[in-house]
C-alpha cells in the first residue's frame, strides 16, 4: 500500500522502516529542509535517531500536498499540540483531491484547554468525506528499539472499529506485533497519562530515591490512570494491558523516555523551560499533567500524584513539599475509589 507519515520525528521515522520492511511504499512529510535532505541523501535522521540507517526506499518531502496525494493510509506522527492544525490542513487537501484515506495517529497526550483525546481532535477537524476511520497505534514502543527491530508489541483501536484490521495487517511483522483493542478511550488515556507518571518517576530518580519509591509511584500511578479512564468510559481491563501497565513500565523506567529524562533534569535544578530546551523534543507529559489535573477536577476523581506534579511544575512547590503531600495524606484502603468504579463497570456489563 501507499503510506504517508506526517512528521519526521523519532517514532515516525522508526515506523517508516517497519512499513518499508513490510513492502509498502512510504513517504514522509517534514518541515525541515535539512532533515528531509538528510533522509533522502544520507538515509539517516541524526537529530532524532542517532546511528540508525533508514531504508533507502523511504522518501521524504517538504511538500505537504505531494505527501498526502501519495497515500492510501496516513500516519499522523506529530506532537499533540500540532495535531489540530495538521488535521485541518489534511482535510482541506483531501477535499480538493476528492479522496478518502484511513488515518492512524501515534501521538500520546491530551489537548490543552479542550482536554480532548487525539482521535477526538482529528475527528473534529476531519469529515467522513476524507477519513474512512481514525485509528490509534499505541503501546510500549521506544522509537530507538523499533528502528533496531527489537521485538515490540502494540495495540490499535479506532472510532468506527473498521480500520483496525487493516492497520494490524499493514504494520505487523516478525518484530512488530499489533493487537486489536475495541477500547479506544482506554488505549488513548493510558498512552497519554503514563507520561505524567514517567515524569514523576524521573524526578524521583534525579533526587536519588530508590526502587521502593519508584515501584510505589508506578503502582499508585496506574490506579490514578484507571480511575480517570473508567470515569471517561474506558474498560478497566485495558489498563492491565499493553497501553496501560505495559506503556507505563517502559516509559517510567527507561533512559529512552523523554518524560523520564525531563524529570531527572528538573530534579537536578533546571527550570521547566530549560529542561524542555535541552531535550530538543516535545515532552508530552508536561501539558498532559495540566490537562489531566483539570480533568480530575471535572470528573471528581482523586489523582494525588498528578495533583502534586502539577503543583511542582506550575506552582513551584519544592521537592520536599511535594514528597510530604503524598506521604502524609490521610489513611486509606489500597483499593479505595477503584473498587467502586470496577463494581459499577461490572454492573454496566451485566445490564448490556
Amino acid at each position: 500500500m501507499n503510506i504517508s507519515i506526517l512528521g519526521t520525528g523519532s517514532f515516525g521515522t522508526s515506523l517508516s522502516m517497519v512499513l518499508d520492511d513490510n513492502g509498502h511504499s512510504v513517504m514522509m512529510y517534514g518541515r525541515s529542509n535539512e532533515t528531509v535532505d538528510e533522509i533522502n541523501t544520507n538515509h539517516t535522521n541524526s537529530r532524532y535517531l542517532e546511528n540508525i540507517k533508514i531504508n533507502p526506499s523511504v522518501k521524504a518531502s517538504t511538500d505537504f500536498e505531494e505527501v498526502v496525494r501519495h497515500a492510501d493510509i496516513i500516519v499522523i506522527a506529530v506532537p499533540v499540540k500540532a495535531v489540530r492544525a495538521v488535521s485541518r490542513e489534511l482535510e482541506k487537501i483531501l477535499l480538493l483531491q476528492n479522496r478518502k484515506v484511513l488515518i492512524v495517529h501515534v501521538a500520546k497526550g491530551l489537548e490543552l484547554g479542550t482536554h480532548l483525546r487525539v482521535s477526538e481532535i482529528i475527528n473534529e477537524e476531519m469529515s467522513d468525506q476524507t477519513a474512512s476511520d481514525i485509528c490509534v497505534l499505541s503501546g510500549p514502543s521506544h522509537a530507538e528499539e523499533v528502528a533496531l527491530k527489537s521485538p515490540t508489541t502494540v495495540s490499535t483501536a479506532s472510532i468506527k472499529n473498521e480500520g483496525v484490521k487493516t492497520i494490524q495487517d499493514v504494520f505487523m511483522n516478525e518484530n512488530f506485533r499489533v493487537y486489536v483493542n475495541e477500547d479506544l478511550v482506554g488505549v488513548e488515556i493510558g498512552g497519554a497519562l503514563k507520561n505524567i507518571i514517567a515524569l514523576a518517576i524521573g524526578t524521583l530518580h534525579g533526587l536519588g530515591f530508590g526502587d521502593n519509591a519508584k515501584a510505589a509511584t508506578i503502582t499508585r500511578g496506574l490506579h490514578e490512570i484507571a480511575r480517570l479512564g473508567v470515569k471517561m468510559g474506558a474498560n478497566p481491563l485495558t489498563f492491565l494491558g499493553l497501553t496501560g501497565m505495559g506503556d507505563l513500565i517502559v516509559t517510567a523506567t527507561s533512559e529512552h523516555s523523554r518524560n523520564f529524562r525531563c524529570g531527572i533534569m528538573l530534579a537536578e535544578g533546571l527550570t521547566l523551560p530549560e529542561a524542555e530546551e535541552k531535550m530538543g523534543m516535545v515532552v508530552e507529559g508536561v501539558n498532559t499533567t495540566k490537562a489531566a489535573y483539570e480533568l480530575s477536577d471535572q470528573y471528581g476523581v482523586e489523582m494525588p500524584i498528578t495533583k502534586v506534579l502539577y503543583q511542582y511544575l506550575f506552582h513551584d512547590i519544592s521537592e520536599q513539599e511535594a514528597f510530604s503531600k503524598l506521604m502524609q495524606r490521610e489513611k486509606k484502603s489500597e483499593t479505595d475509589g477503584l473498587k467502586d468504579l470496577l463494581e459499577n463497570q461490572l454492573k454496566d456489563w451485566t445490564r448490556e
